[in-house]
């Protein structure tokens, strides 16, 4: 149940960070509002999380994942490029939570 959380917290994240690119700066009152309700959403999520679920574990998955995610988004739907350092980077990212989880961040 606790990774189905963080999980609901990391795809609330995602849309709150998505929406603030769309909301030109808080000057789009839909988009404003939804990165509101999804970081509110998000941070609530993760709170609950943490009761059961040591921060670092949490905090390396919740980061590791949305940055990965949102750089994907990036690439794929916004333009942004994507070049070998940046997929680079990203395995990375998702490398370094797999060894922070493997190597007893529980």
């Amino acid at each position: 149940m606790v990774y189905l959380t963080l999980s609901l917290a990391i795809a609330a994240e995602i849309l709150a960070t998505t929406a603030m690119k769309f909301s030109d700066g808080f000057s789009k009152l839909w988009p404003s509002l939804g990165t509101a309700v999804g970081y509110l959403i998000a941070f609530t999520l993760l709170a609950h999380t943490l009761k059961s679920m040591s921060i670092g574990t949490a905090y390396a998955i919740w980061s590791g994942v949305g940055t990965a995610v949102l750089a994907a988004i990036g690439m794929i739907f916004l333009g942004e490029a994507a070049t070998a350092a940046r997929i680079g980077g990203v395995l990375l990212i998702i490398a370094g939570v797999v060894v922070l989880n493997l190597g007893g961040a529980h």
